[in-house]
């Protein structure tokens, strides 16, 4: 019924705002009171359908009202753990992740976790386009953590240039049943920052961790202080 009268009166164009594709509140109390206006005096307005239209217009007006308060809060609780990732600059952090780094020759490590003992170990070595460039196989390992370090070669002994790797591993046990394996990385956080909406704590060899994947904070040593 108010579009029928807007096309009539013409009073569309002053009750949107220039470019806006929205009603807000004023503009639609402005179509309501036209429309009282322009009613058949014969006719008028059923007392139902104007209280369903006032209805309708107070949800809209509350459900505006907590969207604007949900964005504050999740703005707000972005903003707390960038807050509180900040504590994390200068320390010492283990991460889920599989991500490492060659720079200047040196390549970081990275820890894998056996949930069983394992007769073989395979490790794969994909570089930042995700192309394979090293396979090894290294022998048998009982269930824990070992610490793993590429040597920044390819299968052809070649040395590969610097920038950022990913290193997978795949167990099997004496059976030949496969063995559960997670792998973590560490470093010394250098800077936090937000990326997609996430907090990440970027490390000094240039890596990126997602906050919520730490798993341990301690205070970085001098030999890590001074890479």
């Amino acid at each position: 019924m108010i579009e029928n009268i807007l096309q009539t009166q013409g009073a569309f164009a002053g009750a949107k705002t220039q470019g806006s594709k929205e009603l807000g509140k004023d503009a639609f109390l402005r179509l309501l009171v036209t429309q009282l206006q322009h009613q058949d005096p014969l006719n008028p307005m059923d007392d139902k359908q104007f209280i369903a239209q006032l209805a309708q217009f107070s949800s809209l007006e509350q459900m505006n009202n907590i969207a604007a308060g949900i964005n504050q809060l999740t703005q707000r609780a972005a903003n707390q753990d960038l807050l509180a990732a900040a504590a994390f600059m200068g320390k010492e952090v283990v991460a889920s992740g599989s991500g490492i780094t060659k720079e200047n020759g040196k390549v970081s490590s990275v820890d894998f976790t056996l949930q069983g003992d394992a007769a073989e170990v395979q490790v794969f070595v994909y570089d930042n386009a995700k192309n394979l460039v090293r396979t090894e196989r290294l022998s048998g390992r009982q269930a824990g953590t070992s610490l793993y370090r590429w040597d920044g070669k390819d299968d052809a002994g070649t040395v590969l240039p610097d920038g950022r790797y990913t290193v997978t591993f795949a167990a099997t046990a004496g059976d030949g049943s496969p063995v559960l394996v997670s792998t973590a990385v560490s470093g010394r956080v250098a800077a936090v920052e937000r990326q997609d909406g996430a907090v990440q704590l970027r490390l000094t060899d240039g890596r990126t961790i997602a906050l919520a994947d730490v798993r341990t904070v301690t205070e970085a040593t001098n030999t890590a202080a001074s890479q």
